[in-house]
């Protein structure tokens, strides 16, 4: 059945706005006028608007699309929602039922649209893998674990276990940034304040220094020459700036520069040993949670490879899957690579030994993301006096720079 999406008046004259699903525009006013709301635009998704109005066709199909860009699918809404599927299917509630009432319950408009379509799949015969796979929104690892759970009768059970690892991957990747964002933020407001005075305000002292026609020190001769320099030549800066980017973003796309790149990213102080460990939890995680769902082990490597986002790691993960498929066991060519730290082959080792590989890695993911948490947490402790420093030293330049001659000024004026 086709979706549609809404536009009308409900019983107190509010607004309400929708998606929902109908036979033909008749069926949905009809259903919509039992819900006690007065149609007044409508559009079919994907298809052609029907409205009462131009005008408000336009301003409806011009909503929708501006409401789309800002209603993105994150990880978060769509983990609630593969928990909430789960919840209701181990409730004994019927796929297409289940799928009926979960999008009921969906705020956000565009994953609401992927489910309604998804629903029609299902009940036009589709399996669930097979209409997740049509929509770009679902990883590899989403649509092979439903598969896997399909085939292996435990959907519930893989569902609950994927709505846990997305909701692990956003808390992963939000505290990162979150503890990001505070002193990038003091970064950017810093260099803009500092541009504000190198362009703005030293100019004009600039100007009283060179009538009064003294002697400058090079400290002030050096501040005096960067603000000209900022002043006159600021499109000069940004023209360079933006070449050397491009450049840089080619570079870095061609199969050499990427190599280089993830290899800078690994050996980068400071940096380098947070990247690791965040590839490495990510690692483990998902293969934990691959493998947990009855997804084949060269199956789960291939996508592991795919989601580690590291080509010298990816090409380790082709020497393990090449040596597993060849009768090798995974701890060895890990070790072998020496891209993984050796506790992480070690506890591979014993979980492969004990026939309990998926809660060795689940305890090695933990144990990186709580690394994770507590180097980031580090770092961004660190870089908050050094950042204080740095602003301190460059506006306590600016302020020695000008201060200088003002007393030589005032000692001449004696």
């Amino acid at each position: 059945m086709p979706i549609y999406e809404y536009k009308g008046l409900d019983a107190k004259g509010k607004h309400a706005k929708g998606l929902k699903e109908a036979d033909s525009v008749k069926s949905l006013r009809v259903l919509l006028r039992r819900e006690g709301i007065f149609v007044t635009d409508m559009k079919e998704s994907g298809g052609q608007v029907i409205s009462s109005s131009k005008k408000h066709k336009d301003l409806l199909s011009s909503e929708v699309r501006f409401r789309a860009l800002f209603q993105r699918i994150s990880a978060e809404s769509l983990g609630v929602a593969t928990r909430q599927l789960a919840t209701l299917l181990q409730a004994g509630v019927p796929m297409v039922d289940a799928l009926n009432a979960m999008i009921e319950q969906i705020e956000n408009q565009n994953l609401k649209r992927v489910f309604s379509e998804i629903k029609s799949d299902v009940n036009e015969g589709l399996s669930l893998a097979d209409a997740l796979g049509k929509h770009k929104c679902f990883s590899n690892i989403y649509v092979n674990m439903v598969r896997a759970g399909e085939s292996s009768g435990a959907l519930e059970v893989v569902l609950e276990r994927l709505a846990e690892f997305l909701e692990g991957q956003a808390q992963l990747k939000s505290r990162v940034m979150g503890a990001m964002l505070y002193p990038s933020v003091m970064m950017l407001i810093g260099g803009i304040v500092m541009i504000i005075m190198l362009t703005t305000v030293v100019p004009r002292i600039a100007q009283v220094f060179i009538h009064a026609k003294i002697q400058l020190p090079l400290m002030t001769r050096m501040l005096i020459g960067l603000s000209s320099f900022l002043s006159n030549f600021w499109w000069l800066v940004i023209i360079l700036l933006g070449i050397f980017i491009f450049f840089a973003l080619r570079f870095i796309k061609t199969p050499k520069g990427r190599l280089k790149w993830d290899g800078l990213k690994l050996k980068a102080p400071v940096f380098g040993p947070i990247s690791r460990m965040i590839s490495v939890a990510r690692f483990s995680r998902t293969l934990s949670t691959l493998l947990a769902s009855g997804v084949p082990l060269l199956t789960s490597l291939q996508i592991v490879r795919n989601v580690l986002a590291n080509s010298i790691l990816e090409k380790t993960i082709d020497d393990v899957r090449d040596a597993v498929r060849e009768g090798e066991d995974i701890a060895t060519p890990l070790k072998r690579s020496g891209c993984f730290p050796p506790m992480v082959t070690h506890m591979i080792a014993i979980g492969e030994k004990s026939g309990q590989l998926e809660q060795m890695l689940t305890r090695v993911a933990i144990s990186y993301e709580q690394q994770v948490q507590i180097r980031v947490g580090m770092l961004t402790s660190l870089l908050e006096p050094i950042m204080i420093v740095i602003m301190g030293g460059s506006v306590g330049f600016i302020v020695f720079a000008i201060l200088t001659p003002i007393m030589q000024m005032s000692q001449l004026v004696k």
